[in-house]
């Protein structure tokens, strides 16, 4: 274990030149003194590992030293032929390209890796599209990623309608694929922003380069962008009772209902459950569509208004003449 650490330490100051003990530990998960005592290990080992101090210091190889011990598992193996999410690739226009690497880097394996990758690629497919979820149209997104490659700035046009369209000049940071919906991050008047590309109407390439922050980081963010906005998403709970037969069902039912049993079952049978939606239409809607196999509990609005939407329901089929 210590001995791939080791290797590992050697390939992360290969590859990033200058790193703090502290963001080797956090790479390799373990305390800043254990990558200290590793240190030590490396220079007895006459590994030329040295430290910098000062604000931007850190431990880094001398200049010009490499190491060749880039050897790879069967896990590792695995791992680099099971992550090629194909239409993430089309999107961009690299699934030729992905396709050829994936070639070379099999032809360049021993023959014992090139029957591990194997074994995984016909064991494991990754699919990152859902079942219901239409194809969106991307027609900019070559676009937006040359001017993150060449940090150009851009002039885009953004809404979903016509009707509500704004224009915004900005510095694309980075693309996000969410799921295989793909995001712009940018920054525009000071802010970092995220925008859906297939809401993007229109966008210009200009000649303007702009420069990246250094201390930014696209996986960081979207990862505490994401946690704000869930934190921020409007949350409407409700409480019913459900018939045994339909509660299999109630997670797939409603793409925006979150589900939870309380674990209390009445005199019935019946199971009682917490729902939480988006907002009080959501709720409405979901409830009735299960009929009398769901009955809402609380809030006492919410029960009023399926009663209501049912009666209209009943009204409105009562009055009409089918159609010839």
């Amino acid at each position: 274990m210590r001995a791939d650490r080791l290797l590992s330490i050697m390939l992360n100051l290969q590859v990033h030149r200058r790193l703090t003990a502290r963001e080797l530990a956090q790479k390799l998960e373990v305390c800043e003194r254990t990558i200290h005592r590793d240190m030590e290990a490396l220079c007895t080992a006459g590994v030329p590992v040295v430290a910098e101090r000062g604000m931007n210091g850190g431990w880094m190889l001398m200049e010009g030293y490499r190491t060749n011990l880039t050897g790879l598992n069967d896990a590792e193996t695995q791992t680099l032929f099971l992550l090629k999410p194909s239409k993430l690739l089309t999107d961009l226009g690299l699934n030729k390209a992905s396709e050829a690497a994936l070639i070379k880097l099999l032809a360049s394996l021993p023959v014992l890796s090139r029957h591990s990758a194997e074994y995984a690629r016909q064991r494991i497919h990754v699919d990152v599209t859902g079942w219901n979820r239409e194809a969106e149209s991307v027609p900019h997104l070559h676009t937006l990623q040359e001017a993150v490659w060449h940090e150009r700035k851009i002039f885009f046009t953004y809404g979903q309608s016509a009707e509500c369209l704004v224009e915004r000049q900005a510095d694309p940071l980075g693309l996000v694929a969410k799921g295989s919906v793909w995001y712009l991050v940018a920054a525009v008047e000071g802010d970092i922003r995220s925008y859906r590309v297939s809401r993007i109407q229109d966008v210009t390439l200009l000649d303007q380069l702009f420069v990246r922050p250094n201390d930014f980081d696209l996986a960081a963010h979207w990862e505490q962008s994401s946690q704000k906005f869930k934190a921020h998403v409007p949350r409407y709970q409700a409480t019913a009772r459900v018939h045994p037969s339909i509660f299999p069902r109630l997670r797939y039912a409603g793409r925006f209902a979150h589900v939870e049993p309380t674990g209390h079952t009445d005199t019935e049978g019946w199971l009682h459950v917490s729902l939480r939606f988006d907002a009080e239409e959501m709720a409405c809607e979901y409830a009735l569509s299960f009929g009398p196999q769901l009955e809402v509990l609380e809030p006492p609005a919410l029960r009023e208004k399926v009663i209501q939407m049912a009666s209209s329901v009943i009204d409105f089929y009562a009055n009409r003449t089918p159609a010839a």
